[in-house]
């Protein structure tokens, strides 16, 4: 992508951001409390923890179809996760250890998991600049736990969504839509584009793997296929739906949904996730419109989205409702041309990714080898079948699990991704100084950058914080709403206000609601 790309606006202003659970291994011990260990990362953050987080927005129950549900399929685990705590010398907040940093971003334990959410952003370029700084960030707290640990190597870090052992965790991306939005168009539209997504975003894996165990058996292009039960429920552990229903808009719920996909692969390659999220994006638009393609529903998505990720050939044709046949790039390029047509003469951005994703599917119809450089799943099996070249081994070998887990490994000492990056073999996105500013600042076009910048200056005056709003301490509570509604020129304004303000007291003088 060029640098310096110009922005524009669609009729609906979309944010997006993701949300990246990470692996986590102590190395110097046979055996760790990974709860623990994801908390006492966190709280290796240079932002002091405090207990400021304000949970009483969040509500998993409530679902994008219009009801609330009574229970949660994985309430049990849950249930199960609350007794071990019970043992454990801390409170559910010391054990969350919620951040919200400087750059507008969260920064938590997830119980077994550290999980770094983006703030949000409005294009590509930010989005994936955050993106990486969450993997410096967190590669920052592990090299000051394995001093405190007096290990250098003894903490492990991975962007990754298996253990091998038949768990899952998750790489989430987020979507802020128009509340106008009917749920049953995105029913009807996305779950398609989402099955064969896959071809392109996924970051492949070594074996079938489910909640049953792991099968060393060949290669295919998803993490997350194996795990996937059915097409939409608002269970995120169990039964997980290839569209979630969670309706936490994380704002004015009359106006937004925020479309919570938990599908995707955690990437390492910018290029591929870039393309993951550019993608959605369009298609969202164009279902917003109207212009969704009629003709791609699958006539089986569940079993169609591991098939589909079991064929690395990505010759197999894939059942419509229609009764036809089509593969799975003919499917994805269904999409392509309604987003040419729909926003061919659009701003720079939606340029890159109209030609990118032409190009990748061309490559991937040809020879998915073109893109070596770019695409993880590819990527990664081409380093594989190196291996095995070099050693006379195949898909069986032992060793081969664990040069999968190294690829994901943010250590550059050590991942293999990074190695590639670091020689110059990958395609970037964003610079590395792109990166180290976004390790510390949020986006000056979108509210996170609001969130950040009071972080930055009054973290000691805040009370409580989350995404919609910050509730200052000091006589009566003084509330700091977040609108992500806002455009960029508001926004930049009260930048410039918030960073003029000495005191609290300033700031809340145009912004101030007593509650």
């Amino acid at each position: 992508m060029k640098e310096g790309m110009q922005e524009g606006q669609p009729e609906f202003r979309q944010l997006f951001g993701i949300e990246t659970e990470y692996g986590i291994i102590r190395e110097d011990v046979d055996e760790s409390d990974p709860v623990v260990e994801s908390m006492e990362l966190v709280r290796c953050h240079k932002r002091p923890f405090r207990a400021d987080w304000d949970y009483s927005a969040e509500d998993p129950m409530q679902d994008a179809r219009g009801f609330r549900v009574k229970t949660l399929q994985q309430e049990q685990e849950e249930l199960d996760f609350e007794k071990l705590d019970r043992h454990r010398p801390f409170s559910f907040h010391e054990m969350k250890s919620d951040l919200m940093l400087e750059n507008g971003a969260r920064f938590y334990n997830d119980h077994t998991h550290p999980e770094y959410s983006t703030p949000e952003c409005s294009t590509l370029l930010s989005l994936i600049a955050h993106d990486r700084a969450g993997e410096r960030i967190l590669r920052e707290c592990a090299i000051a736990r394995n001093k405190i640990l007096d290990q250098k190597d003894a903490l492990q870090l991975y962007k990754n969504n298996t253990d091998f052992h038949g768990h899952s965790y998750g790489c989430h991306d987020n979507y802020l839509l128009p509340r106008s939005l009917p749920f049953e168009a995105l029913v009807q539209h996305l779950i398609p584009f989402l099955v064969t997504r896959q071809i392109f975003a996924g970051a492949g894996k070594i074996g079938i793997e489910d909640h049953r165990g792991y099968t060393q058996n060949g290669f295919q292009l998803s993490q997350r296929a194996d795990f996937f039960e059915t097409e939409i429920s608002i269970d995120t552990m169990h039964a997980r739906p290839i569209l979630n229903t969670r309706d936490e808009p994380h704002a004015d719920p009359a106006l937004f949904r925020r479309l919570h996909l938990i599908l995707g692969d955690s990437n390492m390659s910018e290029y591929t996730t870039a393309l993951k999220i550019g993608t959605t994006s369009l298609v969202l638009r164009l279902i917003e419109k109207g212009l969704a393609p009629t003709n791609s529903a699958l006539r089986e998505p569940v079993n169609t989205l591991k098939a589909l990720s079991r064929d690395c050939t990505l010759k197999q044709n894939l059942p419509l409702n229609n009764g036809k046949h089509i593969s799975s790039i003919d499917h994805q390029r269904l999409f392509l041309e309604a987003a040419r047509k729909a926003f061919s003469n659009e701003r720079e951005e939606t340029s890159w990714i109209l030609q990118h994703w032409e190009s990748t599917l061309d490559a991937l119809d040809s020879d998915p080898m073109q893109l070596t450089d770019r695409i993880d799943w590819v990527t990664k099996k081409w380093l594989l079948e190196t291996f095995m070249d070099a050693e006379n081994c195949d898909w069986s070998d032992s060793r081969l699990p664990g040069l999968d887990l190294e690829y994901h490994n943010i250590d550059p000492e050590r991942g293999l991704y990074l190695g590639l990056e670091m020689d110059g073999q990958m395609r970037r996105f964003v610079t590395d100084a792109d990166i180290k500013k976004a390790m510390s600042t949020g986006p000056r076009d979108s509210r996170s950058g609001l969130r950040g910048l009071i972080v930055q200056k009054f973290l000691k005056d805040i009370k409580k914080i989350q995404w919609e709003k910050i509730v200052f301490s000091g006589g009566k509570a003084r509330v700091y709403k977040l609108d992500p509604a806002m455009t960029p020129d508001e926004i930049e304004t009260e930048m410039q206000r918030i960073e003029s303000c000495r005191s609290v007291k300033a700031l809340m003088e145009k912004s101030a609601e007593t509650v």
